[in-house]
């Protein structure tokens, strides 16, 4: 009887030491990891560093400056960017990335994009780290080339120094020239007559209409034109002119 006590009691303290250890481990692994412990993590741009870093420790939390930039809107030496983003949840102890605002830009040269695309020029200047400011249209019949470049409203010459992230605003070309040329009279022309008249009079050919039954479009002749020809008529060149073609 008392071997059968004793060994129910050495049972029972096993379980009890075994059930220690194990709260123990728990507990020094909830301590080691924070388990479960998170907090939000509050947006520091904008901040002077001396704030975000008060801030930061506040939270328990560590930082790494990766990088400086130079941003206009931004006080000097203060949080341009972080990583993870604001309000993302975090642990106690996370490092948190940030980018310092610099104390003066880093100058870069003026890309050349005169006569280049829009597209091409936007695309450039994102690669350079500068910024696009307005696109403004003007007329000249190289339709969506770049005719100029400007820096704070003057023109910039290429090559110029200038602030890395500037703003740049481009003068590009609306396809439509500045220059009035005579309206041509295209009536009972073929197409293909009319497309290269068209093309001596510094005008663009808009939409082909075949009216009527066509059997062969080889063979039609221009019936009529929008704009309509009207005697001394003149149009803004680059435009384009509607073509309604029938069979003869």
């Amino acid at each position: 009887m008392k071997f059968l006590k004793a060994t129910a009691l050495n049972i029972f303290l096993i379980f009890v030491f075994l059930y220690v250890i194990a709260w123990a481990a728990s507990s020094m692994l909830n301590a080691y990891t924070r388990h479960g412990q998170s907090l939000t993590l509050p947006n520091l741009k904008g901040l002077k560093f001396e704030e975000a870093e008060q801030l930061l420790k506040s939270k328990n939390l560590r930082y790494i400056i990766t990088d400086t930039a130079f941003v206009d809107e931004f006080p000097k030496n203060a949080i341009v960017e972080q990583n993870p983003e604001p309000n993302t949840k975090v642990k106690e102890g996370r490092i948190i990335y940030i980018t310092l605002n610099s104390n003066s830009a880093l100058a870069i040269e003026m890309p050349n994009l005169i006569n280049s695309s829009q597209r091409y020029a936007e695309s450039v200047l994102e690669s350079v780290g500068l910024k696009l400011g307005s696109v403004i249209y003007r007329p000249d019949i190289a339709t969506g080339a770049v005719l100029d470049m400007l820096y704070k409203n003057k023109s910039i010459q290429p090559n110029t120094k200038i602030p890395k992230g500037a703003i740049i605003d481009l003068i590009v070309a609306d396809g439509t020239g500045s220059t009035m040329v005579s309206m041509p009279n295209l009536a009972g022309l073929s197409l293909a007559d009319a497309k290269s008249v068209l093309q001596s009079s510094q005008l663009s050919i808009g939409a082909i209409v075949y009216e009527g039954e066509i059997k062969d479009t080889v063979n039609t002749k221009v019936k009529r034109q929008n704009p309509e020809f009207v005697t001394d008529g003149t149009i803004r060149s680059g435009e384009s002119v509607d073509l309604f073609l029938s069979a003869e």
